[in-house]
């Protein structure tokens, strides 16, 4: 790594003076950046400060487009007791308003939720504290083995505990730890919860509501899922205590009245004679005159 390169602190930098040859060798610095840069690409020179005994670093202002506040650094060196300065090196260095890209992020920081899309690989750490090893039977000894269970000893045998852990879901490699339980229970409650303003403004909680599907485990003791198309967590898992307008039993829908059926009065006749022109007398009657 170059003098140039090096970090070096301002304080230690400006406590050394410049050796005076190293110093005035500015067009040496300068005809080494336009031979890295390009005609046109080197601006004034800025200052020169000392890196080193007999080793000075020459900045000039970058032309290029795009940099701005960027600067040309050439370093410049001599020998002990020799008069003959040399380039060292000539980079291009950010200066103290350069504009900089923002620092780099790795992927497994920059990644949110949604961010998965269709073909999209997300691996999972080895040590990840949302997971615990579940129980596959790896770990248990083999048949033959001098600790393995005899088939008198007293105990559950290993084909009962695998056919258990299976039903309960424990057969998996890695299942939720309690750690994952919680931030997943925290990140739902904060989704469906009872502080949403959908829950502040229902006139009742999903514990009572007919669409509400429990779940497995413990975590039935708190949560849910909606059940109810019309409802906007539909399909989501909600707190027991998240409440919104879709609940089963907030407003039943009262019936259609029907209208009464209709009465035929059977005591009398209905008079079915022509219907009287208008104008006229009666039936057959003639115009007077």
């Amino acid at each position: 790594m170059s003098a140039a390169t090096r970090r070096t602190s301002p304080g230690a930098r400006s406590r050394r003076a410049p050796d005076r040859l190293c110093a005035e060798a500015v067009e040496l610095a300068r005809a080494a950046a336009e031979e890295t840069a390009g005609p046109g690409a080197v601006g004034a020179w800025l200052e020169a400060v000392a890196d080193a005994d007999r080793v000075v670093t020459h900045f000039f202002e970058a032309q290029e487009p795009g940099y701005r506040g960027w600067r040309w650094a050439v370093t410049v060196a001599r020998a002990s007791r020799a008069k003959n300065v040399t380039v060292d090196e000539s980079v291009l260095l950010p200066g103290p308003d350069a504009v900089l890209a923002p620092e780099w992020v790795p992927w497994s920081e920059r990644l949110r939720p949604g961010d998965l899309g269709p073909g999209d690989l997300l691996p999972t750490d080895a040590d990840d504290l949302r997971l615990e090893p579940g129980f596959t039977g790896e770990d248990e000894p083999l048949p033959d083995s001098p600790v393995a269970d005899r088939p008198g000893d007293a105990g559950p045998s290993r084909a009962a505990i695998a056919a258990v852990a299976e039903e309960i879901g424990m057969g998996r490699p890695r299942v939720l730890s309690r750690f994952g339980l919680h931030t997943a229970a925290d990140r739902w409650e904060e989704s469906y919860g009872p502080k949403t303003p959908m829950a502040q403004a229902a006139p009742a909680s999903c514990m009572s509501c007919g669409f509400l599907v429990p779940m497995a485990g413990s975590l039935r003791q708190a949560f849910g899922v909606c059940a109810n198309e019309y409802s906007p967590a539909d399909g989501h898992v909600v707190s027991l205590s998240f409440g919104c307008g879709g609940h089963s039993e907030a407003a039943v829908m009262p019936r259609t009245p029907q209208p009464p059926p209709p009465v035929v009065d059977e005591t009398v006749a209905d008079p079915l004679g022509p219907a009287e022109e208008p104008g006229g007398d009666g039936p057959g009657s003639t115009p007077a005159g």
